[in-house]
């Protein structure tokens, strides 16, 4: 089954936030920002944009009825600044006008005066004078300690890795409009449409049954949209609330781009010990999350890379530490991978460390460590149904990997001003909420008595084929045609407390519930047919009735009827809890994932040593997608996260100067690939496999994971890179844009 909002997409039919009616009488609203990045507000003064043409009203902080406050783990986020604000970008105030353009105008007549004060925007600065946004966490296993002690070889180093901006096409916005009895009803453009119901209720001061959030599909979300879509819906419900007209806000990309967070920027330390058969010891790393000015998901994104710190490698002693640094920066969010990616990247370059100073290829070290069935990781989960090795050995092999290394030595030989580059990128990645109570879900199906069905869940639709699955969830269970059922929209009073679509887990969480309420009504809808047939042998396929594996008569339409008719229930609300998951924070050991996912990606690269540029001529991944429910969807999930990857490691520079302000804040100096830059070649390949249990219909969650085959576009380009000047001493420092490479092609040793 294609992807079901394909042929709308094509047409331009498909319903966007910005593509809903506006009713008469709508405002606009738009956020009024610190033009610096730490500073007291000595005084403000709104009088002329006040008495501009076309507006309403401004709405500060004074103008809260409930709790000027949007933190959702820590509470130390307010809606409007109030006395200081600590980034560029902090909103200071709501401009609601009768258009976006009479807004624009009255915010450049708005006259604040600061008394600015110290910016840091390095994490280990913030560190290191004790600005943290919670206190530091620590993973351990065996003991290192002692481990040193039996290492052949011990290396140190650093790794850093800049932040990314999600890009979604789709910017961020929302459009409140007010209903009977105090109630609203928001369109946001949000992956956690309850997060939204819940800070709306807080800021208001009014119960979440009054605050209705409508989500009908995201033109992307990437994380961007997880937690950061939570401010601007509760702007504009506040001043929907406050004037009782509808209100909308759907902001400009460069304004996007500066007032929202990004992927955290990490620095990091490490230090890797081996034994003399290349089998790693000991691991111990540090790392120093930027969080930027307040804790936003950062909390929660740390500790997921605490938990991939050793990627998918077993370590039998390991002690990773993290610092969540404040600093001066937007509060940086969630992003595909979620931590998980830093975390996996200064493994990685640990091992190459390693495998540089010992003239060794980075693979036999990989290969001599990868996780097997009974691994134990640092956070005490024992790991099961481990496909690290399988995927790495059919990679190899499908991909004659030797020749393809002897191909790319010869090329090397031969060649003076290009060079090729080969990596290896394994990886293993953790599918659940690492929050336990995070991990479930409900879904709502109606039958109607001609047959038709309408489903409801918590899943939000942000181009990944979520709704596509469902679809497929209730036809095969039913056994029925994909034009009698309907996916409607997130709706926070059909769906209630449900998790954001996050953390690879929407299809698996909203389609387990899905699939339980599906399996009821059908077996309500055979047990009408029983009667009516005396045997119990019977389903339904292709939209008829078949009982002992013969058709009968009996259409779906008229069985559904019949239970019309008996008084049958034809709804069901069921609710999913993944099983066996849980952790200790206290102990910080656990079983947090329902399962893993695995895959070995190859990348070949050709370097320009004279420009500094490069181009991937091809990466050929094996993965692990458990029984595929639908590989066409699945195939492009790996494509698109493989290139953002990609983007991350290699083009995506986000620059701050050293006062917090943005300088990578439009497309013309935020690059982010294109064409030209997507590899020549993508291969993949299914790695065939029983699946898992926890996954929806054995079908692995494959949102997350494939972004983090980009890590070895990185150290492919590094390999090009060594190949042309193999005396030079390079730092470990993504992304690795075309500058970097050629001062590194020409850096002396």
């Amino acid at each position: 089954m294609i992807n079901i909002d394909a042929h709308n997409h094509v047409k331009g039919k498909s319903i966007y936030l910005d593509d809903i009616q506006e009713l008469n009488g709508t405002l606009y609203a738009l956020p009024f920002d610190a033009t610096v990045a730490h500073a007291k507000i000595k005084s403000i003064d709104f009088d002329a944009a006040l008495n501009s043409h076309g507006i309403v009203r401004i709405l500060t902080y004074k103008d809260i009825p409930g709790l000027n406050q949007i933190g959702g783990i820590i509470p130390d986020e307010p809606l409007f600044a109030e006395d200081e604000v600590h980034f560029r970008g902090q909103v200071i105030a709501l401009i609601i006008g009768t258009s976006e353009h009479h807004c624009r105008q009255a915010s450049k007549l708005v006259k604040v005066e600061f008394e600015e004060l110290p910016v840091i925007v390095d994490p280990r600065e913030a560190q290191a004078k004790g600005k943290l946004i919670m206190p530091p966490r620590q993973f351990k296993l065996g003991d290192t300690e002692s481990a040193w002690a039996k290492c052949t070889h011990i290396f140190e180093g650093r790794s850093d890795v800049n932040g990314q901006e999600h890009l979604y096409i789709e910017t961020q916005g929302a459009y409140a409009r007010p209903k009977e009895d105090g109630s609203i009803i928001i369109s946001s453009s949000t992956q956690g449409p309850t997060a939204v119901q819940r800070m709306v209720a807080q800021v208001l001061a009014i119960p979440m049954h009054k605050v209705e959030i409508d989500t009908v599909r995201l033109g992307g979300g990437f994380g961007g949209k997880e937690d950061q879509a939570t401010p601007w819906a509760v702007m504009v419900a506040l001043a929907s609330q406050i004037l009782h007209k509808p209100v909308k806000m759907s902001m400009h990309r460069m304004d996007d781009m500066r007032m929202t967070g990004k992927r955290h920027p990490y620095s990091a330390d490490f230090k890797i010990g081996l034994d003399i058969d290349l089998k790693i010891i000991a691991y111990e790393v540090t790392h120093y999350q930027n969080a930027g000015a307040a804790a936003d998901l950062s909390p929660a994104v740390m500790e997921r890379t605490l938990f991939h710190s050793t990627n998918a490698y077993f370590i039998p002693n390991v002690i990773a530490k993290a610092f969540s640094c404040k600093t001066n920066l937007p509060p940086n969010t969630a992003f595909r991978g979620f931590g998980g990616p830093q975390g996996k990247f200064v493994i990685e370059a640990a091992i190459v460390k390693a495998a540089e100073s010992l003239g060794v290829s980075p693979a036999l070290i990989q290969r001599k460590n990868l996780v097997v069935d009974g691994s134990e990781l640092s956070y005490g989960q024992i790991l099961q149904q481990v496909e690290a090795t399988n995927t790495w050995e059919t990679c190899m092999k499908s991909y004659d990997y030797d020749a393809q290394k002897t191909r790319v030595e010869e090329f090397n030989k031969n060649n003076k001003r290009f060079k090729k580059g080969l990596a290896i990128q394994p990886i293993c990645f953790g599918i659940s909420f690492t929050n336990t109570m995070m991990n479930h879900a409900r879904a709502l199906v109606h039958i109607y008595h001609d047959g038709s069905v309408v489903v409801s869940t918590g899943g939000v639709e942000m181009g990944q084929g979520l709704n596509t699955k469902m679809l497929q969830i209730v036809t095969e269970t039913f056994g029925i045609r994909a034009n009698r059922v309907r996916i409607e929209s997130t709706n926070t009073l059909r769906v209630a407390n449900t998790s954001p679509t996050a953390a690879s887990a929407g299809a698996d969480l909203n389609g387990k519930a899905l699939q339980m309420a599906c399996n009821a009504l059908l077996s309500r809808l055979l047990k009408v047919a029983e009667t009516e047939l005396n045997t119990d042998k019977l389903q339904i396929n292709d939209e008829f009735l078949f009982a002992n594996d013969k058709a009968t008569e009996i259409s779906w339409k008229d069985l559904v009827m019949k239970a019309h008719v008996m008084r049958v229930a034809l709804s069901e609300n069921a609710h999913y809890a993944t099983p066996t998951i849980h952790y200790d924070k206290t102990k910080e050991k656990g079983h947090p994932f329902a399962y893993h996912v695995y895959g070995t990606s190859i990348h070949e690269v050709t370097v320009d040593c004279l420009k500094g540029t490069y181009e991937f001529d091809s990466i050929n991944i094996v993965h692990d997608f458990g029984k595929s429910m639908n590989p066409t969807i699945d195939n492009g999930q790996i494509e698109g996260g493989l290139v953002q990857g990609i983007g991350w490691m290699t083009l995506e520079e986000i620059v701050y100067n050293d006062q917090g302000r943005l300088l990578s804040n439009a497309l013309s100096t935020y690059k982010v690939p294109d064409i030209y830059s997507v590899p020549k070649q993508i291969n993949i390949q299914h790695l065939e496999t029983e699946g898992h249990e926890l996954a929806i219909k054995k079908s692995k969650a494959v949102g997350e994971p494939p972004l983090m085959y980009g890590i070895g576009a990185y150290f492919a380009i590094r390999n090009a890179v060594k190949a042309f000047n193999p005396n030079a001493d390079l730092a470990v420092n993504a992304p690795y844009t075309p500058e970097k490479v050629l001062m590194d092609l020409y850096k002396k040793a």
